[in-house]
């Protein structure tokens, strides 16, 4: 069988009424770079404000979603939170490579995130669905994630975005921001960084068994 991937569908919420609608989509656009460069990640846009991405190690499709809402985010501009909706669903592909246009794949993960993205409700901005089945401890696991995101302050997702794409110290983080290492420390103090850490180690490690036990 081949290896899963973690297919993450989603779109910007409540964007027709953001804006300037240039400056959001070069935000999306660089958001989905920076994932491309972490994670592997290969993405397309739809018309308007849609998405799709896939990631070739599915255990990280958590991590990636949490990272692209942080850089929604952290360029909020005053009155307006700017944030997607994702869905993840992890499955086997037997048919995709790095050089396939999303658009045209139709496999199991992709029907499954378009599915779940759809039946989001407006109270939740992150859902995970698994090729085995619901799971209520992973399913509870990831409410509680969505509701920390939705507290985050731009600078705190700043830091978190900046954290999740470069392990390394507070001082390094505060030079990398050009703010003073305390001021580094509230922002991941206000994100509640240490369970965010915790919770994101958490899932990888059972989303990496999920997918070798389907393999």
């Amino acid at each position: 069988m081949p290896p899963a991937i973690a297919v993450i569908t989603g779109d910007i919420i409540a964007s027709r009424r953001l804006g300037p609608p240039e400056r959001l989509s070069a935000v999306l656009d660089h958001a989905l770079s920076r994932l491309a460069s972490r994670f592997g990640a290969v993405s397309e846009r739809y018309r308007g404000d849609g998405f799709q991405l896939v990631l070739p190690q599915a255990w990280q499709g958590v991590t990636a979603a949490v990272l692209l809402r942080a850089e929604l985010i952290r360029h909020s501009r005053p009155q307006q939170r700017w944030d997607a909706r994702l869905a993840i669903a992890i499955g086997h592909d037997d048919r995709w490579r790095d050089d396939s246009r999303i658009a045209e794949a139709g496999s199991a993960p992709f029907v499954a995130s378009g599915q779940t993205l759809d039946a989001l409700d407006g109270d939740h901005h992150l859902a995970l669905r698994l090729a085995s089945g619901d799971s209520p401890c992973l399913a509870l696991l990831i409410r509680h994630l969505d509701a920390m995101l939705e507290g985050w302050p731009p600078a705190a997702a700043e830091a978190i975005a900046e954290r999740l794409c470069h392990a390394e110290s507070q001082q390094a983080l505060a030079e990398r921001l050009g703010i003073s290492q305390p001021a580094v420390h509230k922002r991941l103090r206000t994100a509640h960084w240490p369970l965010l850490q915790e919770t994101l180690s958490y899932l990888e490690r059972r989303l990496k068994e999920e997918s070798e036990a389907h393999d």
